[in-house]
């Protein structure tokens, strides 16, 4: 008895959001992308996936078999998923410690390069305006 297999995963391609659905059925790979527009939800992929089963463009068959079932421990599950979710952290406090003082840098660089930008416009401008004047002096 044959056994079929399918996958769906639903990942950020910009601009759009798009679902991979993917198939392994008689020692065979095929794969299908569908274009989502804003982040669906589950019940907008099922019904997508329902509603337009006959007209999904799939990839050619690519001989292969079905995808692993390597048995993944519960805590290294929650670990790998707590990863995905949480924004990345650096290992040690020193490199947490250095990566906050870089950013502090990086803002006080900003606030003074927008100051000094902005003494300059004042200082061109007042320079156009003398000249302007200087001009209508009727020398």
């Amino acid at each position: 008895m044959e056994t079929g297999y399918a996958r769906i995963t639903v990942q950020f391609e910009a601009p759009f959001w798009v679902c991979l659905y993917e198939r392994w059925n008689g020692g065979s790979y095929e794969a299908c992308k569908i274009p989502f527009g804003a982040e669906p939800g589950d019940g907008q992929v099922y019904e997508r996936l329902l509603s337009g089963w006959r007209t999904l463009a799939f990839s050619p068959g690519i001989p292969s078999a079905g995808p692993s079932e390597r048995r993944v421990n519960p805590k290294r599950a929650r670990r790998e998923a707590r990863r995905c979710v949480e924004p990345g952290r650096l290992g040690t406090k020193a490199q947490q410690a250095l990566s906050l003082q870089r950013e502090a840098g990086k803002e006080a660089r900003k606030r003074r390069s927008r100051t000094e930008r902005e003494a300059e416009e004042a200082r061109r401008y007042a320079l156009r305006e003398a000249k302007r004047k200087e001009k209508h002096k009727g020398h």
